[in-house]
């Protein structure tokens, strides 16, 4: 992905799966559908740990190559 692709990639909405646990006090990383492909971001949960393999829900942007996630809800 060049700059500016990363620029215009607004991840917020934006369903993934966490790769590298996330700790409650430290990033993990989650993997993102971008553009028909799959890419890393460094990924931070807000206070509280999320497990590897969780379906989660962007939900802002802390730079373009980082996020806030939260669990996505149970159907």
């Amino acid at each position: 992905m060049s700059a500016a692709d990363e620029v215009d990639f607004n991840p917020i909405g934006v369903i993934g799966r966490v790769t590298v646990s996330i700790p409650s006090d430290g990033p993990g990383e989650v993997l993102l559908p971008v553009r028909g492909g799959s890419e890393a971001f460094a990924a931070w949960s807000g206070g509280r740990p999320i497990a590897r393999h969780t379906q989660v829900i962007v939900t802002d942007r802390t730079s373009a190559r980082s996020v806030i996630v939260v669990p996505l809800p149970a159907a």
